[in-house]
């Protein structure tokens, strides 16, 4: 797929992450630019033919438009603003006495995608991902590799469509009550507690810090949406505390993708492979 060259200076910036930056069209209401940072090639094209996929299969998100370069060498993508959105992180921060409303849609959201089955030859096994990252990872020791490596190899199959960055700052509502996943670069198929462990993982694991800077909420508030969000997933009639159990070893896992990114052990995360390793 071949880059459309655009011009940087027909948008305005909106905002950031972190792996680059979005954009406004200044003119076009319907045209929102999500840029890489400089150095970052073969990613955007790879999120941008994923989009594709996710879009073509009926799952509610964001119509990707064209694969774009900058004078400056920047990658990125365009798709079709959602006019009016605001994330669930967001709303949840400014809103917290809604936290019941928002776990609801939420939830919800979480239980239409995961009842998706996907053709195991088209979409990647969220096990194969995670046995690349135990390889590469290079601060656990081989022992500890083999127990995390027979943990995820023992995990029941399934080819369940999982976002495979499920956080509350990736799915979006507007006004009208439509809503949207975003961000579906990492997007697999696999047993669906991968996802809902990193839900848990920005709600309880994450630091106090971190929550506030990027989800925009104290902890305590994101500790609360998971506690309602929970049962709404799993089922009232299950206690919460085995529900954690359940959920926080896949919490535990995605230190890997973390360590990865950071290229430094991170201890807060590993706590909660204990039960593993």
């Amino acid at each position: 797929m071949k880059p459309i060259k655009i011009s940087l200076s027909d948008y305005v910036l909106t905002g950031g992450g972190a792996n680059g930056e979005s954009y406004d069209h200044k003119t076009d209401p319907s045209v929102m630019l999500k840029l890489y940072f400089p150095g970052k090639i073969s990613q955007p094209l790879d999120e941008m033919q994923m989009a594709r996929k996710v879009y073509n299969l009926g799952i509610p998100t964001p119509e990707p438009g064209d694969y774009v370069v900058t004078e400056d060498g920047r990658y990125g993508i365009r798709f079709k603003k959602i006019i009016g959105k605001s994330s669930y992180s967001r709303a949840i921060g400014e809103h917290p006495e809604k936290i019941p409303q928002y776990a609801r849609e939420f939830a919800d959201m979480c239980l239409n995608l995961h009842k998706i089955e996907l053709n195991p030859k088209e979409f990647e096994d969220v096990k194969e991902r995670y046995y690349r990252l135990l390889e590469e990872n290079p601060f656990f020791s081989v022992g500890e590799k083999d127990k995390l490596g027979k943990f995820i190899a023992d995990v029941p199959d399934e080819n369940t469509a999982l976002h495979g960055d499920l956080q509350y700052s990736n799915a979006i509502f507007t006004p009208q009550g439509e809503r949207y996943f975003i961000d579906l670069g990492d997007f697999c198929r696999g047993n669906r507690l991968f996802d809902i462990g990193m839900v848990y993982l920005c709600c309880y694991l994450s630091s106090e810090e971190f929550i506030e800077e990027t989800y925009h909420m104290p902890k305590p508030v994101a500790m609360k949406f998971w506690d309602t969000f929970a049962p709404l997933y799993f089922g009232e009639g299950i206690d919460l505390k085995e529900i954690e159990e359940t959920v926080l070893p896949y919490a535990g896992l995605k230190t890997l993708l973390i360590e990865k990114n950071t290229q430094c052990p991170m201890p807060e995360f590993r706590a909660a492979l204990k039960s593993v390793l």
